[in-house]
């Protein structure tokens, strides 16, 4: 499409003035202003649809930005969250009210505390780049055309100005977030070599303000490390580290209620992300595969090997190629963590909070009232340490009511007003003392799922449009399908949501043969984002600015959630 100028903009609109507001669609191109190009990719044909697509881009010379801060792939994500934060601080000062519903509203996808790869706005050696939305102005369904050049050439052009410059910019702050992106993913990858899951560095702070506001605590208490479990990490730009070194094996998080248990797990949660200055988290950091198991009733399960922790059912029903409609609290904590374990989890963190109690643990007494033969589950408490030293899967939990786990825990840790405290000597003095008397359940070993999804039975379409639409953080509509992914922590934004909603797409339409499992094409997913990025996604002619990234649990999670998922097992 042949290049206008910003001079053929201002002509195009004061001949559209006063036209029905479908005239608008004459406007779709590139246009050429003195500093950067305005490319008005799709626009929308009401003023209360969805805002019209526009991208700006501003060329290297122009924007400044030295290379050192986008050649290196984790200082590039945190220096584009920065932009993307002040570029939507700039549009909500120059966006206001310029007629009928979206009309002169400017957007940009919304970023939080996680500093996440994104399409929002693009660093590199062309330059910067910007994706967003703005309302065109109409009164009704009549274009004002003047109110469209206040925004297009005025309020556009001076976001661009203050927010895509270099020039323009809190320079120390923009450096600050890329050393921060880059310092949270050395340490990050030092864990497996230190034998750690986790490192959370001494002072960080992780209270939240609330469970959806997601910024730190203003008076919350800065986290102090127990020399015995005190770990030393190198960062390229922070240097020496020291902090809270979570170790490979099972870790259990103890203490009297409020005192900051399930604090710690979220924080271990969250630490697969890395996170803006100011957060309190930026150098709490986990391996890149660990996953929160929770009991989750209702869910559909598609095909699963749950036989290690659900024997045969009563009616002779088998559980080793297991279907529901609607899993009981035991099998679904069973199906997640079997479906964790085909995806390649490291770690399993769980808080027996959110845990179905006759999966974690079975007591002496239960045992003796209720003989083995009568009792289908193996209590979570018998294989813990089997995924272990069969699997190389660590687990940390969150346990205040079950003492029995004492037995098989490798690591204790006390939170006591928000600080840890290494009590794992005491908790071993303890069992010791006074013994459990349970017997072990556990027979044979853990099998590894390897399911192959079939492609036919994944379908994105409603009708013949191709519907993905994240509501929020907590649900996907996929297709005709609404996808429940309320209890798959941690989903941060919407535009993770829609990310895993077009991969699932384009695992189908790629990868899905009827023949490879699902760990193969998962696997070959997450390769093409990673040597080619969200864009590859897109389903539009043109490039999304609403798409984050996900971790492989996120993407797996959505998967066994569709409910006509229909699977088989692999051949040989």
């Amino acid at each position: 499409m042949t290049a206008r100028t910003h001079h053929d903009l201002r002509e195009q609109l004061l001949r559209l003035d006063g036209r029905g507001y479908k005239a608008y669609k004459a406007l779709r191109g590139t246009y050429t202003f003195p500093t950067f190009t305005l490319i008005l990719d799709h626009i929308q044909g009401d003023p209360f649809a969805t805002p019209s697509a526009v991208r700006v881009i501003v060329p290297r010379d122009v924007a400044g930005f030295p290379e050192d801060l986008w050649a290196h792939p984790s200082r590039r994500v945190g220096a584009e969250h920065f932009l993307a934060e002040q570029f939507a601080a700039w549009a909500r000062r120059r966006s206001r009210s310029r007629g009928t519903g979206h009309s002169g509203q400017i957007r940009m996808m919304p970023v939080g505390q996680q500093m996440l790869p994104r399409t929002a706005v693009r660093l590199g050696e062309h330059g910067v780049e910007a994706r967003f939305t703005v309302g065109l102005p109409a009164a009704g369904r009549r274009i004002l055309a003047r109110e469209a050049l206040a925004l297009l050439l005025e309020d556009v052009p001076a976001v661009v100005q203050h927010s895509l410059r270099y020039d323009a910019l809190d320079t120390e702050t923009l450096w600050r977030y890329a050393h921060t992106a880059e310092d949270a993913d050395a340490l990050r990858a030092q864990l497996n070599a230190h034998g750690l899951v986790a490192f959370v560095a001494e002072g960080s702070v992780l209270p939240r303000r609330s469970g959806v506001d997601d910024r730190p605590l203003p008076d919350g208490v800065p986290l102090r490390v127990p020399e015995s479990l005190r770990v030393t990490l190198r960062a390229p730009h922070a240097g020496e580290i020291s902090g809270l070194g979570i170790p490979q094996g099972v870790t259990l998080i103890v203490g009297g209620g409020f005192h900051g248990k399930s604090t710690l797990l979220r924080g271990l949660a969250y630490g697969v992300y890395n996170h803006k200055p100011g957060d309190g988290r930026e150098r709490v950091v986990s391996l890149p595969n660990t996953v929160v198991i929770r009991a989750e009733d209702g869910r559909y399960v598609a095909g699963v090997d749950i036989s290690a922790f659900i024997g045969t059912l009563p009616g002779g029903r088998s559980t080793t190629f297991f279907y529901t409609e609607n899993a009981s609290g035991s099998t679904s904590q069973a199906a997640n963590i079997m479906e964790a374990l085909e995806m390649g989890a490291q770690v399993l963190l769980i808080d027996e909070d959110t845990a179905a109690t006759n999966f974690m643990i079975r007591d002496r007494r239960m045992q003796a009232l209720v003989h083995k033969d009568r009792e289908p589950i193996t209590p979570f408490i018998d294989r813990v340490r089997q995924l272990y030293t069969e699997r190389g899967v660590s687990t940390v939990l969150v346990i205040g009511g079950s003492g029995d786990y004492l037995d098989v825990a490798d690591t204790v840790i006390l939170m006591d007003a928000y600080q840890p405290y290494d009590v794992t000597e005491q908790a071993r003095a303890i069992a010791a003392q006074f013994p459990t008397g349970r017997q072990p359940e556990a027979q044979g070993p853990i099998p590894q799922p390897r399911r192959v999804p079939d492609p036919h039975s994944l379908n994105p379409y409603k009708g013949r449009k191709l519907v993905i639409k994240p509501l929020g953080t907590r649900e996907l509509q996929w297709g005709t399908q609404t996808i429940d992914l309320s209890a798959v922590s941690p989903l941060v934004e919407p535009g993770q949501l829609r990310a895993i909603g077009l991969a699932l797409v384009y695992a189908k339409q790629r990868y899905m043969d009827g023949k490879r499992t699902w760990d193969e094409i998962l696997t070959r997913v997450m390769e093409d984002l990673a040597q080619h990025g969200l864009e590859i996604l897109s389903p539009h002619a043109y490039p999304e600015g609403n798409l984050s990234g996900f971790t492989r649990w996120g993407l797996t999670a959505a998967l066994n959630r569709l409910r006509t998922l229909r699977v088989r097992q692999p051949e040989g």
